[in-house]
């Protein structure tokens, strides 16, 4: 998911020749606290995680062993040092024994989050390493403590809950061979994803998502943060901040990439949207001041490290011209991570053909 072997291959490449950026992206990632070979894993039995992480009960905890046991995944395949694979497993395995539950108003995005890390890290090291004794424990772990709840998603929140609960549900589906779980993750992601993006064909208003009883037009400019003037590429979370939109975004272009590897490219069905909510966002991040029909004229920038991937597709494979993306994606390598679920993007996906 989300990296194909060709992919990390091209990577591995480009990094042993000290080709830009992935070099220094490579040194970027390696510098981090996730790449750590001395990390001391925290598992708890009940993650509790309650609005804007209050109580924070192995929230953090839970999210940056995640993102520490990719990074170390990525880390073992770039290099071969097969002490970053036998690290990745043991903070794997350490939650594995552990986890039972998430719990309190934050778990379905808190499982989301953490979803999305571990199965890229478990994907990697199941298929390239050696040998993980666990890794049927592991997926007992997703199926039991993650899946419950997020498969079902969540309508009536903000668009980026659901994208990540989705992004996540079908992480878990491609690393138990869960074709159902997968198909119920492609169809909540195909109705989300309009909901979350508008386009000028949608009609005068924004498609709300279904099953969300969202159906009234004072309802959706509700929604939609008090939006009532609605344009090409605005998101519903567009006047609540940008750092909110990007985590949106991500989940948009991770969720594709991923089905795109497993053999089904939604990417055309989702390619205008992702262009335009890219584009969008862009210009405004970039410094253009916002009109008055904008968001009552301000807005909060904020967007995070989350265009690689959707940049990379548009651009590098299909040839789109996207200057405001490109113009910001290129000022902000090398792309980290947001310390949630989105790491080291212009490492892997940088000007990727495959």
């Amino acid at each position: 998911m989300l990296v194909s072997r060709a992919q990390l291959d091209f990577v591995r490449t480009q990094v042993n020749a000290n080709a830009q950026p992935w070099r220094n992206a490579y040194t970027q990632m390696m510098a981090s606290k996730y790449a750590s070979l001395s990390r001391t894993p925290k598992p708890r039995a009940i993650v509790e995680c309650g609005p804007t992480s209050n109580p924070n009960l192995g929230c953090t905890d839970e999210r940056e062993d995640a993102i520490a046991a990719y990074t170390l995944s990525l880390a073992w395949y770039i290099t071969r040092n097969s002490q970053y694979a036998t690290k990745a497993i043991q903070i794997m395995d350490a939650w594995s024994a552990t986890v039972q539950d998430h719990t309190n108003s934050n778990a379905p995005l808190q499982t989301g989050w953490a979803g999305a890390s571990w199965t890229r890290a478990a994907e990697i090291i199941r298929y390239t390493y050696t040998s993980w004794p666990n890794a049927g424990r592991f997926g007992t772990m997703l199926r039991n403590a993650y899946l419950p709840k997020i498969i079902n998603g969540h309508a009536t929140n903000n668009g980026n809950w659901e994208l990540v609960m989705m992004e996540a549900t079908l992480g878990i589906a491609v690393y138990l061979e869960d074709r159902t779980v997968y198909d119920r993750a492609v169809a909540k992601y195909r109705t989300r994803v309009p909901a979350y993006v508008y386009l000028p064909s949608d009609g005068a208003l924004p498609k709300t998502p279904p099953g969300s009883g969202i159906d009234t037009r004072t309802e959706i400019v509700n929604y939609w943060q008090g939006q009532s003037t609605f344009m090409e590429g605005l998101t519903q979370e567009t006047c609540r901040d940008f750092t909110h939109v990007g985590y949106g975004i991500a989940s948009i272009a991770d969720f594709a990439e991923t089905t795109r590897i497993q053999g089904q490219d939604l990417y055309p069905e989702i390619a205008d949207r992702l262009r335009t909510a890219l584009g969008f966002q862009a210009k405004y991040e970039l410094g253009t001041a916002p009109p008055s029909n904008l968001c009552g004229g301000t807005i909060h920038r904020g967007l995070g490290p989350v265009t690689e991937v959707g940049y990379n597709h548009l651009h590098t494979r299909l040839g789109l011209t996207m200057p405001n993306t490109q113009t910001l994606t290129e000022s902000r390598r090398p792309q980290g991570t947001n310390n949630l679920f989105v790491a080291w993007q212009t490492l892997t996906h940088a000007n990727n053909p495959h």
